[in-house]
């Protein structure tokens, strides 16, 4: 691939399996809200035959938990495993599973773009299959930050890959959220994350108006957040100029996402998990991606 050559800052290091002290007077999720309870990603892995050690965790919320793994001879690779936590007497391991499939299969069906992470095979931990586990390669880069100058070809790019997503029957879902989108160290944008993202069903089923309709909705969506992150990207004066009309499915998803993450919030501050507003920073252990955005 052609290197853009963009200026921009890398993550700063820290050390291995590190995890940065939360903020005063919160205390750690219990089990319930965290993907592997109280348990951590296992410290050492088995990937294709060749055994990888942790180097830090740069996440573990209720859906997943991603670490980031070293070997001397094969560098490094991201492993994510998704819930197996049950939630009471209900297990959840099931979907896990159903995360870690989707993933796999969407990540192996865009391979060829070059701007997703490789696939790269089943995770064992003491030569155990880890079922909701998958293993990619890493990308060296860091995520897209708040108003971050990139590169005149970084969102045409971007645009091109969603394209490509686009017909070949899939949606990417996620791309709200800017920690998914990071700016590799060639300059290009790649996309990280997968686990909810939308493939048209195989078979007739494809061609049935409900998958027809959700799949053409996701889309459009896909496109709607493409254009509010280049918009973030450009001076404060050149953005207000550009008026992005939200979709009625967004305001409709807004108006219920809304107050169940309000009550949510406000939930894990009554519960000393999260401090203030109860915003996602305020948490013991804030994704990697949140707390570089922090410290801007």
């Amino acid at each position: 691939m052609d290197r853009l050559d963009p200026a921009h800052q890398r993550h700063e290091n820290v050390p291995a399996g590190s995890r940065p002290a939360g903020p005063a007077g919160v205390k750690p999720r219990p089990a319930i809200f965290r993907a592997l309870g109280k348990n951590e990603p296992p410290e050492s892995v088995e990937i294709r035959g060749e055994s990888y050690q942790r180097v830090r965790i740069f996440k573990h919320d209720s859906w997943a938990a991603t670490a980031l793994y070293s070997s001397d001879s094969h560098g490094q690779v991201i492993c994510k495993f998704n819930r197996y936590q049950g939630i009471g007497p209900i297990p959840m391991s099931w979907l896990g599973r159903i995360l870690a499939g989707n993933e796999s299969r969407i990540l192996n069906r865009l391979a060829d773009t070059g701007q997703v992470p490789l696939i790269l095979g089943e995770v064992r931990a003491q030569g155990q299959l880890m079922p909701t586990a998958i293993a990619r390669k890493f990308v060296e880069g860091h995520p897209l930050g708040h108003r971050e100058a990139v590169h005149e070809e970084f969102f045409p790019r971007l645009r091109s890959l969603l394209d490509l997503m686009h017909a070949r029957e899939m949606a990417y879902v996620d791309l709200h959220k800017r920690e998914n989108v990071l700016v590799g160290d060639d300059g290009l944008p790649y996309l990280i994350d997968f686990q909810i993202s939308y493939a048209s069903p195989q078979g007739f089923i494809r061609f049935l108006f409900p998958s027809k309709w959700l799949l053409s909705i996701l889309q459009k969506s896909d496109l709607y957040h493409l254009e509010k992150l280049r918009r973030k990207s450009l001076p404060p004066e050149q953005a207000k100029a550009l008026e992005i009309q939200r979709p009625w499915w967004i305001r409709l998803h807004r108006a219920v996402a809304m107050p169940y993450r309000q009550t949510r919030r406000k939930l894990f501050v009554a519960m000393k998990i999260r401090s203030g507003k109860g915003r996602v920073h305020t948490e013991h252990f804030t994704e990697e991606a949140l707390r570089d955005e922090m410290r801007v």
